[in-house]
């Protein structure tokens, strides 16, 4: 059991390492690009790189508690600080969605804009699950609420693409700001879930079953029903 739990912990680390690594440079290009071509999604993206940097930040310093009191308060430190990253997250895109709709401005072409997505929605959809089942495994609800943050980058790299071909093809200027902004409702629920938390006794374990996709997404299956 304590070699399961350690190579969990090892496997958690690993994936919150390369998160980091892959979400600084990430960041970089996507802002850089996207004051270019005055893309709201790909500036946003590039925002929700660096949120998912402190978010991952303090996932790392979580899987450092030195014991299980520690790391039950570690715990929940780390999930309602990823809660805010969401909620800052969704002002930041209702700010800029908003602007670009009172200025009328679009994204402009982006060949590295729609590279990053593409390279992003091939990438973050498997990191994410990777890390909830992980977390799922280790019952570990800060690396849990890091994946959904992975998933969010996810939604914004394709809504990137659609912004930015449309307007590049079609001329479709407001669908960069309408795409991104379908993503708000999502981040502003799951930034109030992870502030508000939940007490450790009335808490349900992480749900490991592939049909509810680690714990996304809720079924019947005894595993997701269990309290």
């Amino acid at each position: 059991m304590r070699d399961t739990i350690i190579l969990v912990i090892r496997t958690a680390r690993m994936l919150i390492i390369a998160t980091l690594v892959y979400n600084v440079a990430e960041g970089l290009v996507a802002v850089i690009a996207g004051l270019q071509a005055g893309s709201i999604s790909l500036v946003a993206f590039g925002i929700d790189s660096y949120l998912e940097v402190a978010a991952a930040s303090v996932v790392l310093w979580r899987l450092g508690a030195p014991d299980s009191d520690d790391a039950e308060r570690a715990e929940r430190r780390a999930v309602r600080f990823i809660g805010w990253t969401f909620l800052a997250l969704a002002a930041s895109i209702v700010y800029q969605a908003g602007h670009a709709f009172v200025n009328s401005e679009g994204a402009d072409e982006s060949v590295v804009g729609i590279a990053l997505a593409l390279a992003s929605v091939t990438v973050m959809p498997a990191v994410a699950l990777w890390k909830l089942r992980i977390a799922a495994r280790g019952d570990i609800l800060a690396l849990a609420a890091e994946a959904k943050e992975t998933l969010a980058c996810s939604y914004l790299s394709i809504t990137l693409l659609a912004g930015l071909v449309c307007n590049a093809l079609l001329g479709w200027w407001w669908i960069d700001a309408v795409t991104v902004l379908l993503l708000t409702p999502w981040l502003i629920k799951e930034g109030i879930e992870g502030i508000q938390g939940e007490e450790e006794d009335e808490r349900r374990p992480l749900c490991s079953c592939r049909s509810c996709l680690f714990g996304l997404r809720t079924c019947p299956l005894p595993c997701c029903t269990r309290v």
